[in-house]
């Protein structure tokens, strides 16, 4: 019985290595209190869709995490910052607004805002194989491609 359920385990790990569930973050003030995260589910491995999520948290204060609806394993997600302060998120065509103040507004955008979607702050990509940020500050993008 034991060596059924070995053989059993071993035979379904490739399957089970094909999917994916990974995430990046980006830290709004350098800190880790404050950030933008992604999180990719592909709940079935013979499924091209995987799942986003987007996590605001401004800790202590909120937490809170929005479904962005499906994608690619591939699919780009960028951030704008607004000047009053809030994200516009555009994952393939898609777009959303959110703030971090209360971490709780998230509503989907029909086309780019009239007053245009602010300053790019980076991009959440696949980077040999693992999600990661890469930030258009000069400074950060620099240290990302490193």
């Amino acid at each position: 019985m034991r060596l059924r359920t070995a053989l059993l385990a071993l035979l379904a790990a490739p399957l089970l290595g094909a999917c994916v569930n990974d995430g990046a973050f980006y830290e709004i003030d350098n800190t880790r209190e404050h950030v933008l995260s992604l999180i990719r589910e592909q709940p079935y491995f013979w499924d091209k869709k995987v799942n986003l999520y987007l996590v605001v948290s401004r800790m202590p204060a909120c937490m809170r995490r929005h479904s962005m609806g499906a994608g690619t394993a591939n699919t780009r997600v960028e951030i704008y910052q607004v000047p009053s302060g809030a994200y516009i998120i555009k994952a393939g065509k898609r777009l959303f607004a959110t703030e971090t103040q209360t971490c709780v507004a998230w509503a989907p955008i029909d086309g780019e805002p009239p007053t245009g979607m602010g300053e790019l702050k980076g991009v959440f990509r696949v980077k040999a194989g693992e999600l990661v940020f890469v930030s258009e500050t000069p400074d950060e993008a620099a240290t990302a491609d490193e």
